[in-house]
């Protein structure tokens, strides 16, 4: 299908509706009696396009509901009443635009009413009526196809935003999410750790005397070893567990539901699986690798984004280092 439309009015209403829709390319077309009916499935399934009968009480309020909702304030709202039905009444709200002496307001007066409450667009029809030069009908038709262009562009968009956010997260080398990735979503975590009452660690890991490596094979050899030191990180964590590439030769993982004992073997265990197996960097050469690691556990008195949990790992990595590296210390 190549869009969902929702049809939400009378039985009259939405069967003119519905006899007008199957000229056009095919939808995928749901019905509602009222707006209270509605809402459900505007929320479950958030179809393209939103076609309601003016008069239906709330028809406009329903309008500005969605457009204050982010993730349905895309759908077009296309509003629309049947000047042609004897029950006809112009029941848009125009309060704030008529005059205390006006009896009816006018067509533009209502048209304004319903833009300013949200609507994408607003028409009214003689849709019971002959059209045989089709014009009404051929106007729905282009504010339809309008509205599902709009749609449609502002999906683009979206998907356009997502896979630019992916490359903005994401280390090319390693592909590991960045530390850009790892500080948005180290408070999300601290955040979630601590409404459940759970335990969250850090793993601040460094290759030891990369330098030397770069020096004596060149960077080219370096960055072998960072991306086979990443596969060994994402193979060697439980799947709950995220490794980030922190710059350089500096990598930090979050760990769901660790303690700090437990922090402690995990990084003991990860210290032992690098150094026990050389990297393969080419058909010629093996290198002996080994990394240094400090670990912290979330306390109570951490701040909500994590900087002196960080800052404890990061110092308990320094501590590692200073002692001879290839090691872990945590709490």
């Amino acid at each position: 299908m190549d869009a969902s439309i929702l049809l939400v009015g009378s039985d009259v209403f939405r069967l003119a509706l519905l006899r007008l829709l199957s000229e056009l390319n095919p939808f995928s077309i749901e019905v509602a009696p009222n707006l209270q009916e509605a809402l459900p499935l505007i929320q479950a399934q958030q179809p393209d396009l939103l076609l309601i009968q003016a008069s239906q009480q709330g028809s406009l309020s329903l309008c500005e509901q969605i457009k204050s909702q982010n993730r349905l304030a895309w759908i077009y709202c296309f509003v629309l009443e049947d000047t042609a039905n004897p029950a006809f009444q112009p029941r848009i709200d125009c309060s704030e635009l008529v005059s205390e002496n006006a009896i009816v307001p006018s067509v533009r007066q209502r048209h304004a009413a319903a833009l300013a409450a949200g609507a994408d667009a607003f028409l009214e029809v003689p849709l019971l009526e002959t059209d045989p030069q089709g014009e009404w009908r051929a106007l729905i038709r282009a504010q339809i196809q309008a509205g599902l262009r709009q749609v449609r562009t502002y999906r683009e968009l979206i998907r356009t935003n997502d896979l630019l956010s992916a490359i903005a997260l994401l280390d090319p080398l390693t592909e590991l999410n960045n530390r850009r990735a790892f500080e948005w979503e180290l408070p999300r975590q601290i955040q979630n750790a601590r409404q459940r009452e759970g335990l969250i660690s850090l793993m601040m890991l460094d290759v030891d005397h990369f330098k030397f490596i770069n020096d004596t094979y060149g960077h080219l050899v370096g960055d072998r070893a960072l991306k086979v030191l990443a596969a060994r990180l994402r193979h060697n964590l439980r799947f709950y567990d995220t490794p980030f590439r922190y710059g350089g030769e500096e990598f930090v993982l979050i760990l769901n539901e660790t303690g700090e004992q437990e922090v402690g073997m995990i990084a003991n265990r990860l210290c032992q699986i690098i150094s026990a197996q050389p990297f393969t960097i080419d058909e010629t050469l093996n290198l002996k690798i080994t990394v240094s690691i400090g670990a912290a556990t979330l306390q109570p008195e951490d701040d909500p984004k994590g900087i002196s949990l960080l800052q404890r790992a990061d110092d308990r990595l320094l501590k590692a280092k200073s002692q001879g590296r290839n090691q872990v210390v945590s709490g």
